[in-house]
């Protein structure tokens, strides 16, 4: 993860140091006072430089990297606002001859703002659990489908669930079984980095039950294309996460659809393999695979974990009535309901429609880095209705 934008990091850590030692520290303090005040930063420079050397994105023992974010959340951060905020202040003082840098104040108001955010999202809101209730109206949905309920999860995320926190992934199971769904539906992404993040959850996640059975697709991280291996080892590796799904009594479609049926009347469930943007998110789709032997005007409810894919494929191909995502995990941080991440213009949390063609994004339920605030894990309870 680091050594990916090590110098990004880096300038993140340092830039703030040298602009408050410039303008402040080198004036008032004496020397050793000043070197105190870089302390943080130098272990910091020296933790980045360490994690620059790991292979894989991310350590085998990922709490290495989560004291690192966890410092970056409470030191760089909250730095890296004040400066910009100072910055700020001092181009007005010059602008309007004035002696009070009021970006001084506001960058100090917001720093306890950012520990709050931090510290809460990291040891209270990770743990969170919503479950978000929702309904798809839709005039060709069969008759015997009018009422049918799906539960929606994904980014499961399970090598974070280890060291105390499996909890969380129990409380999610059981929530997902106290709905009595008629189906469940994962959209990718069980593991971090290696299938074998997951045998210490296989009974949790076995106990999924639904009428119609747990029908699920992978994720960008069920690839293992984050770890430092050859070719043979990373097919190896994806090939034992599909076994291990079957083993939970999982359907895993990669590529594929199942016919689902009542009376006389069916539906579509059809699987897409992960359809990313072939660099961080491996690009593994195939539309017309997928779709195969489906015919003209049936009803499809499409699963694929990048909800990007739908942005591509919507037009002229794609014929299914829903489309259900993960991957974005609503950016896990949401601002009085309002998501950063939306500035991308992108499809992050929530419903999106165009034309006879929907998409719902969740926002998951775990994460790589067990950090939440606002953006609260969750299921997601789909009701099909007819109208």
């Amino acid at each position: 993860m680091i050594a990916r934008a090590p110098y990004l990091f880096l300038l993140l850590i340092i830039v703030p140091d040298l602009y408050l030692d410039y303008h402040y520290w080198r004036r008032r303090h004496a020397m050793w006072q000043r070197l105190l005040r870089w302390l943080p930063t130098i272990v910091l420079v020296a933790y980045t430089l360490f994690l620059t050397y790991e292979k894989s994105f991310i350590p085998d023992n990922p709490i290495i990297v989560y004291i690192y974010i966890l410092l970056l959340g409470l030191i760089a951060i909250p730095k890296l606002v004040f400066v910009l905020f100072s910055m700020a202040g001092l181009g007005l003082c010059k602008l309007l001859h004035r002696r009070i840098n009021i970006g001084n104040l506001i960058g100090a108001l917001c720093v306890p703002l950012i520990w709050y955010v931090v510290i809460y999202g990291s040891f209270v809101g990770f743990g969170k659990l919503e479950v978000n209730r929702t309904v798809f109206v839709a005039p060709d949905l069969p008759e015997a489908f009018d009422g049918y309920r799906l539960v929606l999860f994904a980014d499961a995320h399970v090598g974070t669930y280890a060291k105390g926190r499996q909890w969380i992934l129990k409380q999610a199971i059981d929530s997902i079984n106290a709905q009595r769904p008629d189906l469940i539906v994962f959209a990718g992404d069980l593991q971090n980095i290696h299938p074998q993040e997951v045998y210490q959850h296989l009974d949790i996640l076995s106990s999924l039950k639904a009428k119609d059975g747990v029908l699920s697709v992978l994720g960008n991280h069920d690839y293992a294309e984050y770890l430092a291996c050859d070719e043979v080892t990373k097919v190896a590796n994806c090939r034992e996460t599909r076994s291990l799904e079957q083993q939970m009594g999982w359907t895993l479609l990669l590529n594929e659809n199942r016919t689902i049926a009542r009376g006389n009347d069916q539906i579509t469930i059809a699987g897409m393999e992960n359809d990313g943007d072939g660099k961080r998110s491996p690009r593994k789709g195939d539309i017309t695979k997928t779709l195969d032997g489906v015919a003209d005007g049936a009803f499809i409810v499409m699963v694929e974990h990048d909800p990007s894919a739908w942005r591509r494929k919507i037009i002229p191909d794609h014929r299914a009535q829903l489309t259900l995502s993960g991957h974005t995990h609503a950016g896990q941080i949401k601002l009085f309901g309002w998501c950063p991440l939306s500035l991308t213009g992108k499809e992050v949390n929530g419903w999106y429609q165009e034309g006879r063609q929907s998409l719902f994004v969740t926002a998951g339920l775990g994460a790589l880095v067990p950090f939440r605030f606002g953006a609260t894990g969750e299921i997601v309870v789909i009701t099909l209705k007819k109208g």
